[in-house]
């Protein structure tokens, strides 16, 4: 979750022969005589600029619009003005923008973020989530100010000739036209935005076309929609504003039929020299962007991928090149929400500074701070919502989650500012997870009030881990395989590594150690680990002897090609999660079956339980009837990493030049093994799931439907599909057709099976008719993590033209002729059970028997 903002020394710079001193609330100085575009005395006074050109930025349809006036009559006596790069000014319900004539054509970034929402607005959009980003720069065109769309997908040099093409190949839209009110002593263009932020701007909408249709918007009401506050900064300008629309099913206070929010757009100078890039490796973990280089020396349109990183320079380079810790020119900070409970601050702060340890790596010192924001007497223009402040904030929210957004300069990668985001729910998430997976050996996590130094720490992890997300650095699922199962049960082992080899892992706490272990509470908790290090030391090293990004790659590829032993850094995208059995959301260990089996023994503990450590005095079974659910649900998870086995690929990137295969099959005994495991566990009923002392008071039991979505996932097509392909690369792989025929005797065998077990057949059954008459293929997915094309191991399976249907068909009629015999010798519910099972067969392979049957 990413976007961002740098304001450093060199952008100051050069932004400082453009940019007049910050100053509040003063009027703005007259042109003086004889300014271009002056316009002759006697014109009318301040307002209407842009309603005189028919809408916001002069749209289609417009009518002639106004000759420029002079200065004095546009931005009148009345005006309150705030100057910075672009000055901005309001008179009495107006607002202006006076852009300097030499920031046309340079490049910014308009980021709009929520900055209020209503009620149940959305799980993910609290206040500070960026809803739209995009590069625009200002035009001239004659008397008109031009904003328009900058593309980033396309680059060659200004000096080249294909820049020519790549001008008219790739033009950016232009979001708005502005009729120029007046032209100040510099010839900066007064223009009037009061429509383009009151009104319904596409590029400035809070709202998704997808949230429109779901709240039935009929449009924005310009008498409830207004700018609020307009503020200019010598890089930034931000725009603070309210859009009300009328809807017929607002997300809250549906009787009131309105959606109003507030909006917070940032107008960002970026530097005139992009940030030097660092190039991508798909074996390296970060965020980055894309773009095709139609100046390399190619023979094709050749793309070029940077990792997204903030700027980071030693302030003493002839030290930092001895060696030398340092500290950089421009650290990382972080200011903490003021709404952040007292209570927590100190986890969020250490949340923050954690990563100190993993830049030192780097060769950095307080490279990443936490800071209280200033008071409003020692800093009264300080604002949260600045894009040039980077907060971690406290959302007032029933989300249960968090989240790690930055924006991003797409020229190059520089993060430039980022919002952490942690949702006050979010504590009820580690509540829950820390007594199912860690109450049976930690008996801090017995209760519905964990201790707060327990939740503390496990608060300061999650924070730790969104800050990564903001560094730069996406999931990496694999790192958790790089630990064997059995040393998550190590005192020593734990209290080093925690759980997973980095803090950016979805390992969240340990589910493996048992009871007598040893460990104490804090122990079963991840954190920063080798791959982080790793992984910012290759992000954020400075290399003097390399001049330029091309002379760094030689030096990043031998540190990750020369790399050896069990702790050795890898990564995987997070859409190969669930090919590779190693790379899972949530797993622990270098074995799921081993894993999964210790894990079991605790939920087996943890169980008859739970109506114990749920009890409050006066409350209902709600909070077990919660946390039942959900031992299911963390059950159901468990199992799926055993189910990811079978038809698994080991993926190992390498560079064309590196020996060795990239996808290899697993080998066919651990995907028996792993069957054999699902039919103990899942086929077999696990009863002790299904407590009569928690099923009577909760009512119902989500088991059956858990076990069913599991043999579901056994018989996914892409499962299948990937054993073909094993059988293709291995002679000695798992084959369709002998897993077909190991998972039938695991599913089929009782003549007598219990209600859930039927279940789990009937689900079979139709999974079978899934494959028979498969639904047309989806269409072909591309990017990820990274960007890129999604590989041919994900693409979507045409069944139809596969051996599957005909796989599918020989299984359904084995199930057939077995269900007709078990139904000659059974009765009651088991006869009733094969005989349908029959008919549903019946109805798959002839679909005229359905339609005779009715």
């Amino acid at each position: 979750m990413r976007s961002i903002l740098w304001l450093g020394p060199v952008a100051v710079a050069l932004a400082a022969a453009s940019c007049a001193p910050a100053t509040r609330g003063t009027p703005a100085p007259a042109p003086r005589a004889g300014a271009p575009g002056a316009a002759q005395a006697g014109a009318p006074a301040a307002g209407g600029a842009a309603s005189a050109a028919g809408g916001p930025g002069g749209g289609a349809g417009a009518s002639t619009p106004r000759a420029p006036r002079p200065y004095a009559q546009v931005i009148t006596s009345r005006a309150k003005s705030d100057t910075g790069g672009i000055t901005v000014h309001r008179v009495d319900e107006r607002w202006f923008m006076e852009l300097p004539d030499s920031l046309m054509g340079r490049d910014f970034l308009l980021v709009g973020r929520v900055a209020a929402t209503p009620e149940d607005f959305g799980a993910y959009i609290p206040a500070g989530a960026t809803v739209q980003e995009r590069m625009v720069k200002w035009e001239r065109q004659g008397d008109r100010a031009i904003l328009r769309a900058v593309p980033t997908a396309a680059f060659a040099d200004d000096s080249l000739p294909i820049a020519r093409s790549i001008a008219s190949n790739y033009l950016g839209a232009i979001l708005a036209a502005f009729p120029v009110a007046a032209y100040g002593s510099d010839s900066s263009a007064v223009i009037d935005v009061t429509e383009f932020f009151g009104g319904d701007t596409p590029a400035l909408s809070g709202l998704s076309q997808q949230q429109r249709d779901q709240y039935k918007v009929r449009r924005l009401d310009p008498s409830r929609s207004f700018i609020n506050t307009m503020r200019s900064y010598p890089l930034n300008v931000e725009v603070r504003h309210t859009q009300t629309f009328e809807a017929t099913a607002p997300p809250s206070d549906r009787t009131g039929g309105t959606v109003t929010l507030e909006m917070r757009e940032s107008l960002v100078l970026l530097p005139r020299t992009p940030m030097r890039p660092r190039f991508a490796d798909p074996r390296a973990g970060f965020f980055g962007v894309e773009r095709i280089n139609y100046g390399l020396d190619e023979q094709k349109a050749a793309t070029e991928n940077f990792i997204s990183r903030w700027r980071l320079e030693p302030s003493d380079p002839a030290a930092y090149a001895r060696g030398e810790l340092v500290e950089p020119v421009k650290p990382i900070v972080y200011y903490i929400d003021p709404a952040t409970p007292m209570q927590w601050r100190r986890y969020v702060r250490e949340g923050v500074e954690q990563w100190n340890s993993a830049f030192e790596k780097a060769g950095f010192k307080n490279a990443v701070r936490a800071m209280d924001p200033p008071t409003a007497a020692e800093d009264p223009d300080w604002d949260p919502e600045d894009i040039r402040y980077s907060v971690v904030r406290w959302a007032a929210s029933t989300t249960r989650n968090a989240q790690g957004p930055s924006t991003v300069d797409p020229r190059s990668g520089e993060i430039i500012e980022s919002d952490i985001v942690w949702y006050h729910n979010h504590m009820r998430s580690y509540r829950n997870r820390l007594m199912i997976e860690t109450g049976a050996a930690n008996p801090d996590a017995r209760s519905l009030n964990i201790p707060e130094s327990l939740m503390g720490t496990t608060m300061r992890e999650v924070i730790t881990h969104e800050v990564g997300h903001a560094l730069g650095l996406p999931h990496n699922m694999i790192a958790s395989a790089s630990f064997p199962v059995d040393s998550l049960r190590s005192v020593n082992f734990t209290r080093k590594y925690g759980v997973s080899a980095t803090i950016m892992d979805y390992a969240r706490q340990n589910y493996v150690a048992q009871p007598g272990d040893g460990l104490q509470p804090t122990d079963f908790i991840r954190r920063l680990g080798p791959f982080d290090d790793f992984i910012i030391e290759w992000g954020y090293r400075v290399f003097p002897q390399a001049a330029t990004p091309e002379a760094e790659r030689p030096i990043l590829d031998r540190m990750l090609s020369t790399q050896s032993g069990p702790m050795a850094y890898r990564y995987l995208p997070q859409y190969l999660s669930g090919i590779d059995p190693r790379a899972q959301t949530e797993d622990l260990g270098d074995d799921p079956v081993g894993a999964t089996t210790y894990a079991v023994a605790n939920l087996r503990r943890v169980v008859p339980n739970l109506p114990a450590w749920t009890a409050r005095a006066g409350e209902d079974d709600s909070d077990l009837t919660e946390l039942y659910g959900e031992t299911v649900g963390i059950w159901t998870l468990y199992m799926r990493h055993v189910t990811s086995v079978i038809g698994g690929m080991t993926v190992e990137p390498r560079t064309a030049v590196q020996p060795g295969a990239v996808y290899s099959p697993v080998a066919r005994a651990r995907q028996q093994r792993a069957l054999a495991f699902l039919a103990e566990n899942v086929v077999r009923t696990p009863e002790w799931l299904e407590p009569s002392a928690i099923t009577q008071r909760t009512g119902t039991s989500p088991l059956a439907n858990a076990q069913s979505a599991i043999v579901r996932d056994l018989l996914d097509a892409r499962r299948l599909d990937r054993l073909s392909m094993s059988t293709e690369m291995s002679a000695s792989a798992y084959s369709p057709a002998e897993y077909m025929a190991d998972l039938h005797r695991a599913v089929w065998s009782s003549r007598a099976p219990d209600a859930n077990l039927r279940g789990m057949q009937r689900t079979y059954v139709d999974r079978l008719g899934v494959l028979v008459n498969p639904p047309a293929p989806a269409p072909a997915m591309f990017g990820g993590e990274g960007g890129g094309a999604i590989p041919p191991l994900l693409a979507p399976v045409n069944v139809m033209r596969s051996d599957l249907p005909a796989l599918a068909r020989m299984e359904l009629r084995n199930i057939r002729a077995e269900a007709d015999r078990n139904a000659a010798a059974t009765s009651g519910m088991q006869r009733a059970h094969w005989m349908d099972v029959s008919a549903r067969v019946d109805e798959i392979l002839d679909p005229t028997t359905r339609t005779a049957a009715r």
